[in-house]
């Protein structure tokens, strides 16, 4: 076969990140045979620096900085990204004053992702558990909406725990029982709203709650991202477009 194409990994947050990679090289062995899988380069710095800007909303500083790092993998040779942190998503989609120019490389959108398995799993009206500023913004809503499915978030009290518990606990590798509850309690108000299942779009909440324990079906964003990833890197779907020069919609 000819050789996979090299996947890119942008690393913004810690755990996510590593998952990321961590089902890549599953997802190669998979496909490709023991000890194979597509050649993948990581590039990010640590969060903490970031958070002030979130706070008061710099998309444009944060994306310059998410193209950094892709420009840092273009020059390792890195044929496409993917960015497994669905709140820098906001930051990548942003094009007002300062957005600045486009990417080296391409990436695949986390969200279109999801969006695309969920409609091919059948669902129609998708719960969305992630940081506040993701449950809140647009990135979810739009990509669903152009497969044509609805979205639902749990109410503010609930949003702020789970995005407290991101911060606090899950980015930091701390998954606790309680937690777990709370998590699985959510999900539960969701179905009781009509929700045919749900979408875990910070990419740590995979490693809190899976199949077994949540009351609706999960999608779980960060394994699908990077399982696309390999599927576009051994050519059996079409190489993304978006955020290079010229790219299309994700």
């Amino acid at each position: 076969m000819d050789e996979p194409l090299h996947i890119g990994i942008v690393a913004h947050s810690a755990e996510g990140a590593t998952l990321s990679y961590r089902t890549v090289w599953q997802e190669g062995i998979r496909k490709m045979g023991a000890h194979q899988h597509p050649r993948i380069t990581m590039s990010g710095g640590a969060m903490a620096p970031t958070l002030e800007l979130w706070e008061r909303g710099d998309l444009a500083a944060l994306r310059q900085l998410f193209r950094e790092d892709a420009e840092r993998l273009a020059a390792a040779g890195a044929d496409f990204f993917i960015l497994p942190d669905n709140t820098a998503h906001i930051a990548l989609e942003y094009d007002g004053a300062g957005a600045g120019a486009d990417f080296a490389i391409p990436c695949l959108h986390i969200a279109a992702v999801v969006a695309a398995q969920a409609a091919a799993d059948g669902r129609r009206h998708i719960g969305v558990l992630g940081t506040s500023w993701t449950m809140d913004g647009p990135v979810y809503e739009a990509a669903l909406a152009r497969c044509g499915l609805t979205c639902a978030i749990p109410d503010p009290e609930d949003r702020d725990i789970i995005h407290k518990a991101i911060f606090d606990e899950l980015c930091l590798g701390d998954f606790r029982p309680e937690t777990r509850a709370e998590f699985v309690r959510i999900i539960g108000e969701l179905q009781s709203q009509g929700c045919d299942a749900v979408a875990l779009v910070c990419t740590e909440i995979p490693l809190l709650i899976t199949d077994d324990v949540s009351p609706l079906p999960i999608l779980d964003s960060t394994r699908l991202q990077a399982k696309a990833a390999v599927a576009v890197a051994l050519g059996e779907v079409a190489m993304p477009s978006w955020l290079a020069p010229s790219g299309a919609r994700p």
